[in-house]
Protein backbone atom coordinates (compact mmCIF):
# COMPACT_ATOMS: atom_id res chain seq x y z
CA UNK A 1 0.00 0.00 0.00
CA UNK A 2 1.48 3.16 -0.62
CA UNK A 3 2.02 5.51 2.51
CA UNK A 4 1.99 9.58 2.55
CA UNK A 5 3.83 10.46 5.82
CA UNK A 6 2.73 13.75 7.33
CA UNK A 7 6.04 15.05 7.83
CA UNK A 8 9.49 13.80 6.40
CA UNK A 9 12.42 16.30 7.51
CA UNK A 10 14.45 16.76 4.22
CA UNK A 11 18.61 16.19 5.09
CA UNK A 12 19.80 16.87 1.60
CA UNK A 13 21.94 20.18 2.52
CA UNK A 14 25.07 20.37 4.41
CA UNK A 15 24.08 18.43 6.69
CA UNK A 16 26.20 15.39 6.54
CA UNK A 17 29.28 17.69 5.82
CA UNK A 18 28.84 19.72 8.92
CA UNK A 19 27.78 16.19 11.27
CA UNK A 20 31.02 14.79 9.74
CA UNK A 21 32.88 17.65 11.00
CA UNK A 22 31.89 17.13 14.36
CA UNK A 23 32.73 13.81 14.19
CA UNK A 24 36.21 14.49 12.85
CA UNK A 25 37.07 17.46 14.87
CA UNK A 26 35.80 15.36 18.23
CA UNK A 27 33.67 18.77 18.71
CA UNK A 28 30.53 17.04 20.09
CA UNK A 29 29.33 18.87 23.22
CA UNK A 30 27.53 22.15 23.78
CA UNK A 31 30.92 23.95 23.50
CA UNK A 32 31.51 23.35 19.57
CA UNK A 33 31.39 25.68 17.06
CA UNK A 34 28.50 24.98 15.44
CA UNK A 35 26.66 26.22 18.81
CA UNK A 36 27.82 30.00 18.46
CA UNK A 37 27.48 29.69 14.55
CA UNK A 38 23.63 28.35 15.01
CA UNK A 39 23.09 31.04 17.82
CA UNK A 40 24.25 33.71 15.17
CA UNK A 41 22.34 32.94 12.01
CA UNK A 42 19.44 32.62 14.28
CA UNK A 43 19.90 36.05 15.74
CA UNK A 44 19.77 37.40 12.56
CA UNK A 45 17.39 35.83 10.61
CA UNK A 46 15.08 37.24 13.19
CA UNK A 47 17.08 40.64 13.75
CA UNK A 48 17.35 40.08 17.36
CA UNK A 49 20.50 41.37 19.02
CA UNK A 50 20.86 37.67 21.32
CA UNK A 51 20.05 34.18 20.77
CA UNK A 52 20.51 31.30 23.53
CA UNK A 53 20.69 27.96 21.75
CA UNK A 54 18.55 24.70 23.90
CA UNK A 55 18.05 21.31 23.93
CA UNK A 56 14.34 21.56 22.55
CA UNK A 57 11.62 24.10 22.38
CA UNK A 58 9.78 22.95 25.06
CA UNK A 59 12.88 24.10 27.80
CA UNK A 60 13.13 27.00 25.39
CA UNK A 61 9.81 28.27 27.11
CA UNK A 62 11.49 27.26 30.78
CA UNK A 63 14.17 29.52 30.25
CA UNK A 64 12.23 32.25 29.07
CA UNK A 65 9.92 32.29 31.87
CA UNK A 66 12.47 31.84 34.49
CA UNK A 67 14.64 34.58 32.60
CA UNK A 68 11.39 36.88 33.26
CA UNK A 69 11.77 35.78 36.96
CA UNK A 70 7.68 34.79 36.27
CA UNK A 71 7.01 32.80 39.85
CA UNK A 72 4.38 32.13 42.60
CA UNK A 73 1.14 34.09 42.29
CA UNK A 74 1.74 35.70 39.05
CA UNK A 75 -0.47 35.45 35.96
CA UNK A 76 0.54 34.92 32.06
CA UNK A 77 -2.67 35.56 29.21
CA UNK A 78 -1.90 32.73 27.09
CA UNK A 79 -4.24 30.89 24.65
CA UNK A 80 -5.59 27.44 25.09
CA UNK A 81 -5.10 26.09 22.29
CA UNK A 82 -2.06 25.48 21.62
CA UNK A 83 0.98 22.74 23.07
CA UNK A 84 0.93 21.87 26.78
CA UNK A 85 4.77 23.03 26.38
CA UNK A 86 3.21 26.84 26.38
CA UNK A 87 1.49 26.67 29.80
CA UNK A 88 3.81 23.86 31.93
CA UNK A 89 6.44 26.17 32.66
CA UNK A 90 4.09 28.60 34.03
CA UNK A 91 2.51 25.84 36.30
CA UNK A 92 5.76 24.68 37.16
CA UNK A 93 7.06 28.16 38.60
CA UNK A 94 3.62 28.35 40.47
CA UNK A 95 1.98 30.98 38.01
CA UNK A 96 -1.33 30.90 36.46
CA UNK A 97 -1.88 30.27 33.13
CA UNK A 98 -4.49 32.54 32.23
CA UNK A 99 -6.60 31.45 28.83
CA UNK A 100 -8.28 32.89 26.17
CA UNK A 101 -9.93 31.39 23.30
CA UNK A 102 -8.98 30.43 19.41
CA UNK A 103 -9.92 32.74 16.65
CA UNK A 104 -12.18 30.22 14.31
CA UNK A 105 -10.58 31.15 11.20
CA UNK A 106 -6.82 32.08 11.98
CA UNK A 107 -6.72 29.28 15.41
CA UNK A 108 -4.75 32.03 17.03
CA UNK A 109 -5.45 33.65 20.27
CA UNK A 110 -8.43 36.22 19.94
CA UNK A 111 -6.45 39.46 20.81
CA UNK A 112 -9.52 41.06 21.94
CA UNK A 113 -10.14 39.06 24.48
CA UNK A 114 -7.23 39.87 26.22
CA UNK A 115 -8.04 42.99 27.80
CA UNK A 116 -10.79 42.08 29.79
CA UNK A 117 -8.77 39.03 31.34
CA UNK A 118 -5.39 41.24 32.76
CA UNK A 119 -5.66 41.93 36.79
CA UNK A 120 -3.29 43.27 39.15
CA UNK A 121 -1.16 39.47 39.13
CA UNK A 122 -1.02 39.36 35.78
CA UNK A 123 2.50 39.97 34.80
CA UNK A 124 3.26 38.79 30.72
CA UNK A 125 1.52 37.42 27.68
CA UNK A 126 2.13 34.85 25.99
CA UNK A 127 1.60 34.68 22.13
CA UNK A 128 2.15 31.58 20.14
CA UNK A 129 2.00 31.31 16.54
CA UNK A 130 -0.30 28.57 15.68
CA UNK A 131 -0.13 26.79 12.39
CA UNK A 132 1.17 28.88 9.70
CA UNK A 133 -0.33 32.64 10.65
CA UNK A 134 0.60 35.15 13.40
CA UNK A 135 -1.46 36.94 15.92
CA UNK A 136 -2.00 40.08 15.18
CA UNK A 137 1.11 42.08 17.27
CA UNK A 138 0.55 45.55 16.93
CA UNK A 139 -2.75 45.10 19.49
CA UNK A 140 -0.81 43.09 22.08
CA UNK A 141 2.44 45.09 21.91
CA UNK A 142 0.02 48.20 22.74
CA UNK A 143 -1.77 46.36 25.52
CA UNK A 144 1.25 44.90 27.03
CA UNK A 145 3.12 48.59 26.94
CA UNK A 146 -0.34 50.45 28.65
CA UNK A 147 0.11 47.52 31.19
CA UNK A 148 3.11 47.38 31.44
CA UNK A 149 3.32 43.65 30.62
CA UNK A 150 6.13 41.24 29.71
CA UNK A 151 5.31 39.74 26.35
CA UNK A 152 6.90 36.43 25.49
CA UNK A 153 6.52 35.40 21.66
CA UNK A 154 6.55 31.36 21.25
CA UNK A 155 7.79 31.21 16.78
CA UNK A 156 8.06 27.44 17.33
CA UNK A 157 6.02 27.30 13.98
CA UNK A 158 7.04 30.18 12.20
CA UNK A 159 10.47 30.00 10.87
CA UNK A 160 10.99 32.37 7.48
CA UNK A 161 7.12 33.67 8.45
CA UNK A 162 6.89 37.13 8.94
CA UNK A 163 4.31 39.89 10.38
CA UNK A 164 3.82 43.09 8.55
CA UNK A 165 7.29 42.56 6.97
CA UNK A 166 8.98 41.95 10.04
CA UNK A 167 10.18 38.38 11.24
CA UNK A 168 8.47 36.48 13.69
CA UNK A 169 10.65 35.90 16.44
CA UNK A 170 11.53 39.91 16.87
CA UNK A 171 8.67 40.84 18.39
CA UNK A 172 8.47 41.43 22.64
CA UNK A 173 10.97 41.16 25.21
CA UNK A 174 11.74 37.38 24.64
CA UNK A 175 10.75 35.34 22.09
CA UNK A 176 11.23 31.25 21.24
CA UNK A 177 11.75 28.81 18.56
CA UNK A 178 11.71 24.62 17.92
CA UNK A 179 13.45 22.44 15.83
CA UNK A 180 11.74 19.51 16.26
CA UNK A 181 11.68 17.17 13.26
CA UNK A 182 8.10 18.61 11.82
CA UNK A 183 9.73 22.54 12.13
CA UNK A 184 10.94 24.42 9.15
CA UNK A 185 14.15 24.69 10.73
CA UNK A 186 15.46 21.00 12.66
CA UNK A 187 17.78 19.62 14.77
CA UNK A 188 15.93 16.58 15.68
CA UNK A 189 15.56 18.43 18.91
CA UNK A 190 16.40 21.76 19.88
CA UNK A 191 15.43 24.90 20.58
CA UNK A 192 16.56 28.64 20.52
CA UNK A 193 15.46 31.53 22.98
CA UNK A 194 15.93 35.08 21.83
CA UNK A 195 16.23 39.01 23.15
CA UNK A 196 17.51 42.23 22.88
CA UNK A 197 18.07 42.53 26.14
CA UNK A 198 21.34 42.29 27.34
CA UNK A 199 20.11 41.58 30.84
CA UNK A 200 18.03 38.70 30.62
CA UNK A 201 20.05 37.17 27.56
CA UNK A 202 22.93 36.36 30.32
CA UNK A 203 20.14 35.08 32.43
CA UNK A 204 19.01 33.15 30.03
CA UNK A 205 22.33 31.55 29.24
CA UNK A 206 22.89 31.07 33.01
CA UNK A 207 19.65 29.12 33.51
CA UNK A 208 20.55 26.86 30.17
CA UNK A 209 24.35 25.83 31.86
CA UNK A 210 23.44 25.06 35.58
CA UNK A 211 23.75 29.30 36.64
CA UNK A 212 27.45 28.06 36.63
CA UNK A 213 29.08 31.40 37.94
CA UNK A 214 31.01 33.82 34.90
CA UNK A 215 33.31 34.44 37.63
CA UNK A 216 33.95 30.80 39.41
CA UNK A 217 32.65 27.84 37.58
CA UNK A 218 31.84 25.67 40.49
CA UNK A 219 29.66 28.52 42.49
CA UNK A 220 26.09 28.70 41.88
CA UNK A 221 24.03 31.74 43.05
CA UNK A 222 20.54 30.42 41.89
CA UNK A 223 19.44 26.72 40.62
CA UNK A 224 19.78 26.29 36.83
CA UNK A 225 18.70 23.37 34.60
CA UNK A 226 21.33 21.90 31.94
CA UNK A 227 19.46 22.39 29.06
CA UNK A 228 22.10 22.82 26.49
CA UNK A 229 22.35 22.18 23.15
CA UNK A 230 25.15 19.94 21.24
CA UNK A 231 27.66 20.63 18.88
CA UNK A 232 25.76 17.65 16.32
CA UNK A 233 22.37 19.44 17.02
CA UNK A 234 23.58 22.78 16.10
CA UNK A 235 25.18 21.41 12.72
CA UNK A 236 21.87 20.26 11.61
CA UNK A 237 20.54 23.36 12.55
CA UNK A 238 23.19 25.35 10.77
CA UNK A 239 22.63 23.56 7.48
CA UNK A 240 18.47 23.64 7.79
CA UNK A 241 18.93 27.51 8.16
CA UNK A 242 21.17 28.04 5.23
CA UNK A 243 18.14 26.35 3.04
CA UNK A 244 15.18 28.19 4.71
CA UNK A 245 14.32 30.74 1.99
CA UNK A 246 13.52 27.01 -0.52
CA UNK A 247 11.43 25.72 2.43
CA UNK A 248 9.45 28.80 3.44
CA UNK A 249 9.10 28.53 -0.69
CA UNK A 250 7.88 24.89 -1.05
CA UNK A 251 5.71 25.21 1.90
CA UNK A 252 3.93 28.02 -0.24
CA UNK A 253 3.94 25.48 -2.97
CA UNK A 254 2.05 22.90 -0.78
CA UNK A 255 -0.77 25.23 0.73
CA UNK A 256 -1.23 26.49 -2.91
CA UNK A 257 -1.93 23.13 -4.57
CA UNK A 258 -3.82 21.44 -1.85
CA UNK A 259 -5.95 24.90 -1.94
CA UNK A 260 -6.44 24.74 -5.58
CA UNK A 261 -7.32 20.76 -5.43
CA UNK A 262 -9.59 21.00 -2.41
CA UNK A 263 -11.66 24.40 -3.04
CA UNK A 264 -14.81 22.57 -4.35
CA UNK A 265 -14.56 19.94 -1.56
CA UNK A 266 -17.97 20.72 0.54
CA UNK A 267 -17.67 19.70 3.93
CA UNK A 268 -14.07 21.15 4.68
CA UNK A 269 -12.76 24.64 6.39
CA UNK A 270 -9.51 25.05 4.97
CA UNK A 271 -6.65 26.97 5.99
CA UNK A 272 -6.95 31.39 5.68
CA UNK A 273 -4.63 31.95 2.86
CA UNK A 274 -3.56 35.50 4.36
CA UNK A 275 -4.93 38.31 6.39
CA UNK A 276 -3.97 42.03 6.52
CA UNK A 277 -0.93 41.27 8.01
CA UNK A 278 0.71 38.25 6.95
CA UNK A 279 0.41 35.26 3.88
CA UNK A 280 -0.24 31.93 5.34
CA UNK A 281 3.13 29.54 5.40
CA UNK A 282 1.23 26.49 5.87
CA UNK A 283 3.67 24.94 8.51
CA UNK A 284 1.10 22.59 8.10
CA UNK A 285 -2.22 22.44 6.43
CA UNK A 286 -4.69 22.43 9.14
CA UNK A 287 -8.44 21.55 8.01
CA UNK A 288 -11.68 21.04 9.66
CA UNK A 289 -14.81 19.26 9.37
CA UNK A 290 -17.88 20.73 9.21
CA UNK A 291 -20.33 19.90 11.57
CA UNK A 292 -22.64 18.30 9.10
CA UNK A 293 -19.55 16.00 8.20
CA UNK A 294 -21.21 12.72 10.45
CA UNK A 295 -17.65 11.64 11.76
CA UNK A 296 -14.88 13.36 13.86
CA UNK A 297 -11.39 14.56 12.95
CA UNK A 298 -10.48 11.28 15.20
CA UNK A 299 -12.46 9.05 12.88
CA UNK A 300 -11.55 10.76 9.80
CA UNK A 301 -7.62 10.00 10.64
CA UNK A 302 -8.48 6.45 11.26
CA UNK A 303 -9.87 5.73 8.01
CA UNK A 304 -7.02 8.08 6.38
CA UNK A 305 -4.56 5.91 8.21
CA UNK A 306 -5.78 3.00 6.86
CA UNK A 307 -5.80 4.53 2.83
CA UNK A 308 -1.96 4.95 4.25
CA UNK A 309 -2.30 9.04 4.72
CA UNK A 310 -0.86 9.92 7.48
CA UNK A 311 -2.13 12.99 9.38
CA UNK A 312 -2.33 14.52 13.12
CA UNK A 313 -4.87 16.00 15.07
CA UNK A 314 -5.20 19.09 16.60
CA UNK A 315 -4.17 20.63 19.61
CA UNK A 316 -6.31 19.78 23.05
CA UNK A 317 -7.07 23.01 24.67
CA UNK A 318 -5.38 23.52 27.79
CA UNK A 319 -8.81 23.98 29.73
CA UNK A 320 -9.27 20.29 28.63
CA UNK A 321 -6.15 18.43 29.80
CA UNK A 322 -6.67 16.15 32.52
CA UNK A 323 -3.32 17.51 34.13
CA UNK A 324 -4.90 20.68 34.60
CA UNK A 325 -8.32 19.19 35.40
CA UNK A 326 -6.87 17.27 38.34
CA UNK A 327 -4.92 20.68 39.72
CA UNK A 328 -8.27 22.51 39.70
CA UNK A 329 -6.62 25.20 37.42
CA UNK A 330 -9.45 25.60 34.70
CA UNK A 331 -12.84 24.65 37.26
CA UNK A 332 -15.70 25.84 35.16
CA UNK A 333 -13.89 27.95 32.08
CA UNK A 334 -15.25 27.05 28.44
CA UNK A 335 -13.74 27.88 25.47
CA UNK A 336 -15.64 26.53 22.63
CA UNK A 337 -13.87 27.58 19.48
CA UNK A 338 -10.63 25.78 20.87
CA UNK A 339 -12.80 22.73 21.95
CA UNK A 340 -14.85 22.31 18.68
CA UNK A 341 -11.19 22.67 16.62
CA UNK A 342 -9.59 19.57 19.19
CA UNK A 343 -12.32 17.77 17.68
CA UNK A 344 -13.39 18.70 14.24
CA UNK A 345 -9.49 19.46 12.87
CA UNK A 346 -6.51 17.57 11.98
CA UNK A 347 -4.20 17.99 9.81
CA UNK A 348 -2.90 16.12 6.13
CA UNK A 349 0.75 15.34 5.16
CA UNK A 350 2.79 18.97 5.01
CA UNK A 351 6.26 18.07 5.13
CA UNK A 352 8.58 19.22 2.26
CA UNK A 353 9.23 15.86 0.82
CA UNK A 354 5.69 16.01 -0.70
CA UNK A 355 5.50 15.30 -4.48
CA UNK A 356 2.53 17.41 -6.33
CA UNK A 357 1.83 13.43 -6.86
CA UNK A 358 1.43 12.98 -3.27
CA UNK A 359 -0.82 15.50 -2.73
CA UNK A 360 -3.06 14.42 -5.63
CA UNK A 361 -3.24 10.80 -4.20
CA UNK A 362 -3.86 12.32 -0.76
CA UNK A 363 -6.99 14.59 -1.76
CA UNK A 364 -7.91 11.37 -3.68
CA UNK A 365 -7.88 9.35 -0.98
CA UNK A 366 -9.82 12.35 1.18
CA UNK A 367 -12.45 12.36 -1.03
CA UNK A 368 -12.93 8.91 -1.00
CA UNK A 369 -13.54 9.24 2.72
CA UNK A 370 -15.78 11.78 2.88
CA UNK A 371 -17.83 10.26 -0.26
CA UNK A 372 -18.16 7.08 2.17
CA UNK A 373 -19.01 8.84 5.66
CA UNK A 374 -22.13 10.84 3.77
CA UNK A 375 -23.15 7.28 2.69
Amino acid sequence: MRRVFVNEPVLDGNERKYINECIDTNWISFEGPFVKRFEQGMAELTDRKHAVAVSNGSVALDTAVLALKIGEGDEVIMPTFTIISCAAPLVRVGAKPVLIDADPLTFNMKVEDIEAKITEKTKAIMVVHIYGLPVNMDPVLDIAKKHNLYVIEDAAEMHGQTYKGRPCGSFGDISTFSFYPNKHITCGEGGMVLTNDDNLAERCALVRNLFFSPKKRYVHEELGYNFRMTNVQAALGCAQLEKLKRTVEKKHHIGALYNKLLKDVDGLQLPVTSTDYADNIYWVYGIVLDDKIPVDADEMMKRLGAEGIGCRGFFWGMHEQPVFKGMHLFDGEEYPVASRLARRGFYIPSGVNLTDDDQEYVVEKLKEVLYECDK
